[in-house]
């Protein structure tokens, strides 16, 4: 075991008490307040442990935290404080460690992450060169941070996200995701009386579901998936509105491309019938040349750790990772807590993999600052 190893493995109590005050402070991403409370001991945490207070960056009243250190411009380590568990989740599912899982809301989706991030850096001796960038709303999309990670991505030369882990795989690969909502107009009748008057808008919503699943292609990975459907008011009423939405997954983002074209080309097929679309590609898809020589790196420093073999893993969910691949910089994912049940009742973390997961981010961080790699292809965006 390396020196940053036993330092942290050492250190696990006080690790373990931070992931604590930071899974008792709740933090819905749609709760401002919430948010901006738990950003303040996320701040706090990080002033304690790296000696610098972060910048605050306001994002239409949803903080965001920023440290430079140095340059700052050789690696950036990313990650979020929100989560989906609304405030009251720790009644249900109150913070405890016990037989060597840690538990409580948000701990494995990120919180954990976000104090191993800061531990990590705690045992370095050096942080010139390194950027933290920790948002409050990547559980719903990162509406208001995109552009700062997009920017902080594109001034930096590799980036760590610090994004739960389970079974341990780093995320080489994630898909890229669309979002789509239709709203389909029609004219109402009574369906007893004058059907024939009517344009029905559940049967115009079932044309528009059988043409969006020849989207679709397992060859190549890409989901077309309707999820949220509605139409109708009464059962004796020819409905005159309805509403689907859809999720789209893709591995390329030549496929986010050509499901988005096939989608905004979609036409009504009832006479007297309309379909409005809004919607589009949300994250691009974090593809495996982007992640490439980062995972070959952590492979080795995780040997080195004496932790063994290391394995990748491409996963179907977003992250704000799939943003700063998108931005044209070398990204490697899942460097945070290991567990599972992210969003879930089962959520926990293993407490064992803490401080081994620290170390590897530790020594990825200092590797990057002496030598960061170069973009994928050979090529800044």
């Amino acid at each position: 075991m390396t020196a940053i190893a036993a330092a942290l493995e050492a250190g696990l109590p006080v690790l373990l008490a931070d992931i604590e005050a930071l899974v008792r402070v709740e933090s819905p991403s749609e709760d401002l307040a919430a948010v901006a409370d738990c950003a303040r001991i996320v701040a706090g945490l990080g002033t304690r442990l790296t000696g610098a207070a972060p910048e605050w960056l306001d994002g239409s009243g949803r903080p965001a935290l920023r440290w430079r250190f140095g340059s700052g411009d050789r690696v950036l380590l990313l990650g979020h404080f929100d989560t989906v568990w609304p405030v009251g989740s720790l009644a249900g599912h109150p913070f405890e460690v016990a037989g060597g899982r840690l538990t409580g809301p948000g701990c494995f989706d990120m919180k954990a992450g976000v104090a191993q991030l800061f531990h990590a850096l705690s045992v370095l001796d050096d942080l010139d060169g390194v950027s933290v960038l920790l948002t409050g709303d990547e559980e719903i999309g990162s509406p208001t941070s995109r552009t700062l990670i997009e920017e902080e991505a594109r001034r930096t030369r590799a980036v760590l996200v610090l994004e739960a882990s389970e079974g341990g795989a780093l995320k080489t690969a994630r898909k890229g995701v669309s979002g789509y909502e239709l709203n389909i107009g029609g004219r109402a009748a009574h369906a007893g009386l004058e059907p024939h008057r009517g344009v029905n808008t559940t049967t115009e919503l079932a044309h528009q579901v059988l043409a969006l699943s020849t989207l679709a292609d397992p060859a190549t990975g890409t989901t077309v998936t309707p999820t949220v459907a509605s139409s109708g008011t009464t059962r004796n009423t020819v409905p005159d509105a309805a509403r689907l939405l859809v999720d789209v997954r893709v591995e390329t983002a030549a496929e986010q491309d050509r499901v988005d074209r096939a989608v905004r080309g979609l036409a009504p097929v009832l006479a007297g019938a309309t379909v409005k679309l809004s919607g589009g590609p949300d994250r691009p898809p974090l593809q495996t040349s982007a992640s490439a020589q980062l995972f070959e790196l952590a492979r080795k420093h995780y040997a080195e750790l004496g932790f063994g073999a290391l394995r990748g893993v491409a996963v179907g969910g977003g992250s704000d990772g799939n943003l700063t691949a998108g931005a044209g910089t070398p990204t490697l994912d899942g460097l945070g807590a290991v567990g599972g049940g992210a969003h879930a009742d089962d959520e926990h973390v293993l407490v064992a993999e803490l401080p081994r997961r620290a170390a590897l981010v530790a020594a990825l961080a200092a590797s990057l600052v002496r030598e960061p790699p170069a973009a994928p292809g050979g090529v800044r965006s």
